[in-house]
């Protein structure tokens, strides 16, 4: 049976529209209460969005009348020169990175035998799953810079803080990720084992496993560039990094050696992003075959 192109569809169906609107009068039937509930969700959002501006002193004029300032904080950058600090500077970069990385790694070696405890398809206890799945919420509700003055407190000042910091913040964010990836994960696999004569564990180990991880991996790649940047914002509270010397040369208008960090920091991110992109691309082709 050969099927008709698009075109020649829509001319037949515009042809028989009156028949159309006999035949099925509740799809052309206007709907006035889904309308009303639409308008007056946009009427909520846009009177929140007035209320936040005139709460938070929103004024447009003092952006425009500040604009100079930024022309002026560009203007002091130029030329970048280093200092004679490069290598201080490229130490301190390295230093944002290996946070950024152990910080990655640990979260999601603690995330991933702890997210198959909240998966549905794994522990069938619903009180288990319950408190697994709130625990991972309290934990990713504390923001990265948070949880950075609390391990400052408790290790003192520099990287360890800040890689603690990553890693307790994207240990709620992965472990939520890695359950839902879990419990959706295809069943094929897994009931093949079962028929096999497998137990649970196997079907969990050879069925359900190889079936998670190129997504898993896909995910702590996105984490590991997109804490990168964090890495650098936590070193402005002493977690070690660039971002302490950011914030030192911001203070003191050094604006020349703030460009040359800005530089790293952009160049270093783009290179992150560019690699990982092509990684998680190819794992996740990989698996697609």
């Amino acid at each position: 049976m050969s099927r008709r192109p698009p075109s020649a569809l829509r001319q037949a169906a515009l042809a028989d529209l009156d028949g159309l609107r006999a035949r099925h009068p509740q799809v052309f039937r206007a709907s006035w209460s889904r309308r009303a509930a639409i308008l007056g969700s946009l009427a909520l959002v846009v009177g929140l969005a007035a209320f936040a501006m005139v709460r938070l002193d929103f004024s447009l004029l003092r952006i425009l009348n500040g604009l100079h300032r930024l022309g002026d904080f560009a203007g002091m950058m130029l030329p970048p020169s280093a200092g004679g600090r490069l290598g201080l500077f490229l130490t301190a970069l390295g230093e944002t990175l290996a946070i950024a990385f152990l910080g990655t790694l640990t979260a999601a070696c603690l995330a991933f035998p702890a997210a198959f405890l909240a998966a549905r398809n794994v522990v069938p206890n619903p009180f288990l799953r319950f408190g697994v799945r709130r625990g991972f919420d309290v934990i990713r509700s504390v923001d990265v810079l948070i949880w950075a003055l609390i391990w400052i407190n408790v290790v003192g000042l520099g990287p360890f803080a800040g890689a603690l910091a990553i890693a307790c913040s994207d240990f709620g964010a992965l472990g939520k990720l890695f359950s839902e990836a879990i419990e959706t994960a295809d069943r094929k696999a897994q009931e093949g084992v079962t028929a096999s004569g497998g137990s649970r564990l196997h079907r969990v180990r050879f069925g359900l496993v190889p079936a998670v991880l190129p997504v898993l991996a896909s995910q702590v790649l996105y984490f590991f560039e997109s804490n990168t940047r964090s890495a650098t914002i936590i070193g402005i509270v002493g977690a070690g990094g660039i971002g302490q010397y950011l914030t030192e040369l911001i203070r003191v208008l050094e604006m020349q050696q703030v460009a040359v960090l800005v530089l790293m920091i952009l160049v270093t991110v783009a290179l992150i992003d560019l690699v990982s992109g092509r990684l998680r691309r190819a794992i996740i082709g990989a698996a697609a075959h």
